[in-house]
């Protein structure tokens, strides 16, 4: 019998009247004489009293965080919300059970609060579904090989589902969440957006990188691994969703090579000025940043000057740690990165050209570029965000079909 895996977010479990709807999902699902595997995430967002957010300031509040300590406190979200999704299935006469992610078989290595999914142990989850039983997963999280609770990072629970489905050679993952599918741009900047009805693994996994947070990079790697096709649907809703496989023809998209535009906000520009570097004071800055933990992205080099990105968040760590370069350092808050992103767009002349008249036309400073073959991605003023995406959405002619 063919195999789904259905991932429901914290907002599809926030309620019992939400949890109703995740219920008939699922019976919808059984009635085609389909395997189902449920994975949940927490119940809620920040705010709400059993969300991950909520359950960290609990911790925080009663003294010194050990990161231990707070994995064990944040995988129990997800626990909760498994035993009351099962609760609500087996009050509709389905054979279910909770299990946490580690008795679901997900052994993970030994980092906590972001673990990488070494393997899935599918015995047991094989033998519930050869019995009928419908396993409900707590997401986000697993456990070492030497029984320590580790919990995957944030958007782990598409993980979870990602590695259960290819684990169980499934028929398809579907992930569902408060939205109708993948849009063309975040909606709440542009209201003109439109779902996406397919996309390649490859044009998901840039705009999940880039900034969309509608399901998680690491996902999509493990999907694209095998094949298995990845649909994001709306809970509240029977839209069809955006399903990403690698087999959408890009020729048939009517000539649109730009699929998306992603934006990551609250970063800051690094700006160091090296005049005659020999690649010696280029080495100390990367090497440094690395020992201080601190992430680097949109890297420009030249001898005379080097430029990057990193988190506002991680600006204090970045200036303690070139202080004594002997080089000037300026660091710019506020930033905002924009991208354009398409599959399409390999080999394809012109498409700068096009990204820099909309930005001139909306009156938007470009502060720095990089690009790679399925984006170009501008550094901006966080304060220009609204106007540029509005511009380059409407200038490559993505709110239409």
């Amino acid at each position: 019998m063919a195999v789904v895996v259905q991932k429901f977010g914290g907002s599809s479990v926030a309620s019992p009247e939400r949890r109703e709807k995740v219920l008939h999902k699922v019976l919808a699902l059984r009635a085609a004489n389909t395997d189902i595997v449920v994975v949940v995430s927490a119940m809620g967002r920040q705010g709400d009293p059993y969300a991950t957010d909520t359950l960290i300031s609990l911790l925080k509040q009663a003294g010194t965080v050990d990161k231990r300590d707070l994995d064990i406190m944040m995988a129990c979200g997800e626990i909760m919300s498994a035993a009351i999704m099962a609760s609500t299935l087996r009050r509709a006469g389905i054979k279910t059970i909770a299990l946490t992610g580690w008795q679901a078989g997900i052994v993970t290595d030994n980092t906590y609060g972001d673990a990488r999914i070494i393997t899935v142990e599918t015995d047991y989850l094989k033998s519930l579904l050869a019995t009928g039983v419908v396993p409900v997963v707590a997401g986000f999280q697993g456990a070492s090989d030497g029984g320590e609770i580790t919990t995957l990072g944030r958007g782990g629970s598409d993980t979870t589902a990602a590695a259960i489905g290819v684990a169980l050679a499934a028929q398809c993952i579907e992930i569902y969440t408060d939205v109708e599918g993948i849009m063309t741009a975040d909606p709440r900047i542009v209201p003109e957006a439109r779902v996406l009805e397919a996309l390649d693994y490859s044009e998901v996994f840039q705009m999940a990188s880039q900034g969309s947070k509608v399901i998680h990079p690491r996902a999509v790697e493990l999907a694209m691994q095998r094949n298995i096709p990845l649909i994001i649907k709306s809970t509240f809703s029977d839209a069809p969703g955006t399903t990403i496989t690698n087999t959408v023809l890009y020729e048939q998209k009517r000539g649109k090579y730009v699929t998306a535009v992603a934006h990551i906000t609250r970063v800051a520009q690094v700006m160091i000025e090296t005049p005659g570097d020999d690649g010696s004071i280029e080495y100390d800055i990367f090497h440094r940043l690395a020992d201080a933990g601190v992430s680097v992205d949109l890297i420009n080099v030249s001898p005379d000057e080097k430029k990057f990105i990193i988190t506002e968040d991680a600006a204090d760590s970045a200036s303690e740690a070139l202080k004594d370069l002997g080089v000037d350092v300026t660091i710019r808050s506020g930033c905002a990165k924009i991208s354009v992103i398409g599959a399409g767009m390999r080999g394809m002349p012109g498409v700068m050209a096009k990204v820099v008249a909309a930005l001139r036309e909306a009156q938007v400073r470009i502060l720095q570029t990089s690009d790679s073959h399925l984006t170009i991605s501008v550094l901006t003023d966080e304060q220009d965000l609204e106007r540029a995406t509005k511009a380059l959405h409407r200038h490559f002619k993505l709110g239409t079909e």
